[in-house]
C-alpha cells in the first residue's frame, strides 16, 4: 500500500460492533487511550455522536462529538496508524465542517495536549486556529491542553471577501 494514495472513505454511525477496532486504534494513537467503559458512557448521552471511517469495510478511524447549542465539541479523533496522511483524517473533518451553519452551530472546539505535534499541525492545517491554553488540563499528566477551534464561513462572504480583495489589489 502506497503511503502517497489518497483514500475514499465512507463515513457512517459508530455501532456495538465496531469497538474492537476503534479500541484498537485508540491503543495505538494515545498514551493514555480511552477505555471501553468511557466510550460507552460518552456514546450514551444523547448529544454525543460517534463516527467512524471505512476503508474496504475496515474501520480507519473514528470521532467521537458532542453536540452543543452553538458549536460541536470533538472528544476523541484518530485515524490508523496505516492509513494516516492519505486524506482520511480531512475526509472526516470536512464530515464535520458540512455540519456547521450560520443560524446554528458556527464553529467545532477540541482540546489537544501541547505534547502532541501532529495533531496540532494536523488541525492547523484543516483551518483550526489555538484560541486558548487550558492549564494542567489533564487529570492523567500535570500537561496544558491548547484549545483549538474551527469557525465555520459560509462561501458568500468567502467569495466576498476575495473580490474585495481583488479590487484592493487592483
Amino acid at each position: 500500500m502506497n503511503p502517497q494514495t489518497q483514500l475514499r472513505v465512507h463515513m457512517r454511525w459508530m455501532i456495538r460492533r465496531d469497538l474492537p477496532e476503534v479500541l484498537q486504534i485508540e491503543q495505538q494513537s494515545f498514551e493514555f487511550p480511552w477505555t471501553e467503559e468511557e466510550f460507552y458512557r460518552c456514546l450514551r448521552q444523547r448529544n454525543c455522536i460517534g463516527m467512524v471511517a471505512e476503508c474496504d469495510n475496515q474501520v480507519v478511524g473514528y470521532m467521537v462529538y458532542e453536540l452543543c447549542k452553538t458549536r460541536i465539541h470533538l472528544l476523541n479523533f484518530a485515524v490508523a496508524p496505516a492509513y494516516r496522511r492519505r486524506g482520511v483524517g480531512r475526509q472526516m473533518i470536512q464530515k464535520l465542517v458540512g455540519k456547521l451553519s450560520a443560524q446554528g452551530r458556527t464553529r467545532i472546539v477540541l482540546e489537544v495536549r501541547e505534547t502532541n505535534l501532529p495533531a496540532q499541525l494536523f488541525f492547523r492545517a484543516c483551518q483550526f486556529r489555538a484560541v486558548a491554553v487550558l492549564r494542567n488540563y489533564y487529570a492523567d499528566t500535570p500537561e496544558d491542553a491548547y484549545l483549538m477551534q474551527y469557525r465555520y464561513r459560509p462561501e458568500k462572504q468567502i467569495s466576498s471577501e476575495t473580490s474585495a480583495a481583488r479590487r484592493l489589489a487592483s
